[in-house]
């Protein structure tokens, strides 16, 4: 049998790239500290690093790691969280990043709008300190740096903006606002237990198979637009209802006097 060069070998296999980095070097390749670096080894988040004359090196898949890492905490994921899907589940961590996307991406289209402190007194005519941190507590805004205020959804910036136009005060249509997020947040919670009961917990219990991926991510992106129609649709007909409601009462009250 001929004897099969290096040269040969090399052409059909393709050999793991070689560990050289040091600790230090993979902190600057990826920009962290080697004190967080040290950190994710010991929640089991980082790989341990190939020794050699008692100096350890990193390569590639280090890097990849922690790329990833850096990639899910800034799409909101918590360390506990990641250590849970890496330990447990390290094939599906990527997978986790693009169902956060869909979960977080905009429904409609929409998208933040950045504005000043001064374009919100003019479109709102007030200056005060107290509605702005009500606003932010709400989720109506979010502070940025230089005076600068991010919101989340300019369609209820506009809604807000018209209803004082009809000459309704600003406190009272952010504590309508606060009372309609609280109930939002109630039906938004109904729709995320079905999906986690009905579509993911079935989906985790058969091991998360990689056919299934997918559809869980598809069925997550039209979750949300139809739970909005949905609750768009219902908030409709109880409007409808308590106008009804409301003004048959006024027209009561005036047959009585």
């Amino acid at each position: 049998m001929p004897k099969q060069t290096a040269e040969g070998s090399g052409a059909d296999a393709q050999e793991p790239e070689e560990a050289t980095l040091t600790v230090e070097q993979l902190a600057y390749e990826t920009g962290m500290s080697v004190r967080n670096i040290r950190n994710h080894q010991s929640r089991g988040l980082l790989p341990s690093p190939e020794v050699r004359a008692r100096t350890g090196y990193y390569g590639p898949a280090h890097v990849a790691r922690l790329r990833l890492i850096q990639e899910m905490q800034g799409e909101g994921f918590k360390l506990s969280a990641i250590s849970r899907l890496i330990g447990e589940h390290g094939t599906d961590a990527d997978r986790f990043v693009g169902l956060r996307q869909a979960v977080t991406a905009p429904i409609d289209g929409e998208s933040p709008e950045i504005l000043t402190r001064e374009e919100l007194v003019e479109r709102f005519g007030v200056d005060d300190d107290r509605l702005l941190s009500r606003a932010e507590k709400l989720g109506f805004l979010i502070a940025l740096p230089d005076e600068r205020y991010e919101a989340p959804s300019p369609a209820l910036l506009g809604a807000a903006e018209e209803v004082l136009g009809m000459g309704i005060s600003l406190p009272a249509a952010l504590a309508a606002i606060e009372k309609l997020a609280r109930n939002s947040q109630s039906g938004a919670r109904t729709f995320v237990n079905l999906f986690v009961e009905e579509l993911w917990k079935p989906f985790d219990e058969a091991g998360r198979p990689e056919e299934g991926w997918a559809e869980i991510t598809a069925a997550i992106e039209r979750l949300r637009p139809l739970a909005a129609e949905a609750m768009n649709a219902s908030f409709r007909l109880a409007l409808t209802a308590e106008t009804e409601k409301a003004f048959g009462e006024v027209l009561e009250r005036r047959k009585k006097k």
